[in-house]
């Protein structure tokens, strides 16, 4: 969730959606919180729902789209990054383990449980790793995988739909 720019986001363009934001910092809730009634009227300020947890530990039910920017940068890199993001993000927000894509992993293997069939999971990624998440998706029964570029045409987002069994 961190601000909750991109929940708040989805809901001050969508119609009379409900929406979940998770994090694992009760200091980045506290600031989606406040963010609320900054970015969405008060009836859409009632759609807006948050939970501090571990990824999905303490999620129920199953959702039509998940978003997610996990934090995707490898640790080494993170001392590399600009002063401006690195001394001003909490470390958790950034690191993303060894190679960058432990919470790709993690949410890929879980998600299915979580999503409606054809459900859709779309993920920020950093411009160097849509390959490898495009691929993750793919090995986990997704469908329609692909992946988007931003306005500078490099690759920002991997989406892909969910399948259950049968379907």
């Amino acid at each position: 969730t961190g601000s909750g720019c991109i929940l708040l986001s989805l809901l001050h363009y969508s119609n009379d959606c409900e929406g979940l934001g998770v994090d694992l910092s009760a200091e980045a809730l506290e600031v989606a919180g406040r963010n609320v009634l900054k970015v969405l009227t008060p009836e859409k300020a009632e759609h807006a729902h948050f939970l501090q947890s571990d990824l999905f530990e303490k999620v129920e039910g199953k959702f039509e789209i998940i978003v997610s920017n996990p934090p995707y940068i490898a640790s080494a890199e993170v001392e590399k990054l600009m002063p401006e993001v690195r001394d001003h993000e909490p470390r958790m927000a950034l690191d993303g383990t060894e190679d960058g894509l432990h919470f790709y992993r993690r949410i890929i293997e879980e998600a299915g449980k979580h999503l409606v069939s054809s459900g859709m999971l779309f993920f920020e990624i950093g411009y160097d790793q849509g390959a490898a998440v495009k691929e993750l998706l793919d090995n986990h029964g997704f469908k329609d995988t692909r992946v988007i570029q931003d306005l500078a045409g490099k690759d920002r987002v991997v989406c892909g739909a969910w399948q259950t069994a049968g379907v």
